[in-house]
């Protein structure tokens, strides 16, 4: 078994693409430290995997902004209603932040 860390900002040598390529052609082998799941076993899986995507699931929600901020926003590129997301969701988590303007 070989392990490589593998970092995002490193970009991957033409030797390591191909053992990537060659390790994805391999079968996969099961054995008893790793046995093969059976259907009921999967379908568990699935089951917390829903559970927590319905956790996760974003709101739709309408908000009023004045221009500077909306245009401040829109400046950030494609993705800003993720960064606004993130930045009410830290200001909330902040009582000093929230305290201020209640």
């Amino acid at each position: 078994m070989v392990k490589y860390e593998l970092k995002p900002e490193t970009e991957l040598t033409e030797e390591q693409e191909k053992m990537l390529l060659e390790a994805a052609k391999r079968p996969i082998e099961f054995d008893e430290d790793c046995p093969e799941l059976t259907d009921e076993e999967l379908a568990q899986f699935y089951r917390v995997s829903e559970k927590r995507r319905e956790e996760r699931r974003k709101q739709t929600v309408t908000l009023r902004l004045s221009p500077q901020a909306l245009n401040t926003a829109k400046s950030l590129g494609k993705g800003y209603t993720s960064v606004l997301s993130r930045i009410l969701e830290s200001a909330l988590r902040d009582k000093e932040v929230l305290q201020q303007f209640l």
